[in-house]
């Protein structure tokens, strides 16, 4: 299985990290199939959603640097790093950020003046960030992954 993943980019790492991201994704656009019984494109590549793209990316990055590089070396900490900041920022801001956007879709639909301002054409992408338990999976489908791959 390595020396397939190995003869994508010739980097190991990278190979199994980018096979996370389009893993979760393709499980992402699955579950909002069966949710809402509608396929949507916006979903194949977009954010926010079941399981977290960016927690599954970086934990299987994450494993696969401790597992070929050592969990006491520096690559491993930079990693480490980058997981526990990406999934904060996914389950916190970025979620926070798409809760506003709801807020100000509605008020912007609800907007009773004559003319309204011009950022009122388009709705703001509300589905940025993750549940906690969304963050969650993604995360341990990247850890799985990081020791399969």
């Amino acid at each position: 299985m390595r020396g397939f993943f190995n003869a994508i980019t010739g980097n190991h790492i990278i190979n199994v990290s980018v096979a996370a991201f389009f893993i979760a994704q393709g499980l992402k656009m699955l579950v909002y199939v069966i949710q809402y019984r509608k396929f949507e494109w916006s979903r194949v590549f977009g954010s926010g959603g079941m399981p977290s793209s960016h927690a599954a990316t970086v934990c299987a990055l994450t494993v696969t640097v401790g597992r070929d590089s050592g969990m006491s070396t520096p690559q491993f900490a930079v990693a480490f790093v980058l997981a526990i900041i990406v999934m904060y920022d996914a389950s916190n801001v970025r979620r926070s950020a798409g809760q506003h956007a709801q807020v100000l879709n509605y008020i912007m639909d609800n907007w009773h003046e004559k003319s309204s301002p011009k950022i009122f054409d388009k709705d703001l992408k509300e589905l940025l960030g993750h549940t906690p338990f969304q963050v969650l999976c993604g995360a341990i489908l990247g850890v799985a992954l990081g020791f399969l791959l």
